[in-house]
């Protein structure tokens, strides 16, 4: 555990250091929620009674959406393990005394962990700063804050797990960009990133949050906007936990399985 603990800080390290791209990324989160916002705003005031949120909820979702962007978006996979996998470089990581699955698992957690820390907290103050109901507003009670904090862990193990098993089937593609631009396609459509699962009509919805795409930030954006609570907040939890087992230990069968067919070509 320690070896993967070290990837782990030393990836996180590494990710503090790009301050300016931190930064470049602020102001674009920033001013794509306002557009969001905005947007939902025009939908509202035309009929406000026909929406599942509340206006306020949905401002809440957008902002926390955007401050932790870096933990749920499936496109902020790490190219350089793609490459590694297509050019051959993957025999260097093979002659570690490490499990390239664990330790590629340790490295995409920090690497999106990095890129949270360093963007959430301004985009965070300024939401909590601007008047209601266009700006972020308190969970309704400490319960749901941690609720929330404990969701957001598991939301983001998810997210990572999942794009493990993108890596994984990687081994077996002669390019990645194929089964890439389609995971993170299904990703953003039905993980609540394009629009919130609420909003989706009442079958088609109740079948989404089944699905190891709702417990990746739908649950903990919709707990901390008060959308979801009390028992259902709970069974969302439960389901974040078993959709993090099941998709972890698929990708330890395909990482077993890529590992005794893998050849590198070259030399």
């Amino acid at each position: 555990m320690k070896k993967y603990l070290a990837f782990f800080r030393l990836r996180f390290s590494m990710g503090l250091q790009y301050r300016t791209a931190a930064l470049a990324g602020i102001i674009t989160q920033f001013a794509w929620a306002i557009m969001e916002i905005l947007m939902f705003r025009a939908f509202y005031q035309a009929d406000a009674s026909s929406f599942p949120m509340t206006f306020q909820a949905a401002c809440s979702y957008v902002w926390m959406q955007q401050a932790f962007l870096a933990l749920f978006m499936a496109w902020m996979m790490e190219n350089e393990i793609f490459d590694s996998i297509v050019n051959g470089n993957i025999a260097y990581e093979l002659c570690r005394p490490v499990n390239v699955y664990h330790m590629w698992f340790a490295r995409s957690l920090a690497n999106r962990f990095s890129k949270a820390v360093l963007r959430c907290l301004p985009i965070l103050l300024a939401a909590a700063f601007i008047p209601a109901p266009y700006g972020l507003m308190l969970p309704e009670s400490p319960g749901a804050f941690f609720l929330f904090l404990f969701t957001l862990f598991m939301g983001t193990g998810v997210t990572v797990a999942f794009c493990m098993l993108v890596y994984m089937i990687s081994f077996f593609t002669l390019s990645p960009q194929g089964i890439r631009m389609v995971s993170v396609s299904v990703v953003e459509f039905l993980s609540g990133a394009t629009i919130p699962l609420p909003f989706f009509p009442d079958q088609v919805r109740s079948i989404l949050e089944l699905l190891p795409f709702a417990s990746m930030q739908n649950v903990p954006l919709r707990i901390y906007s008060g959308d979801l609570c009390g028992t259902a907040a709970w069974q969302a939890a439960g389901l974040q936990l078993f959709w993090l087992f099941a998709l972890f230990s698929l990708g330890r069968i395909i990482d077993a399985l890529a590992m005794k067919k893998i050849t590198v070509q070259g030399g």
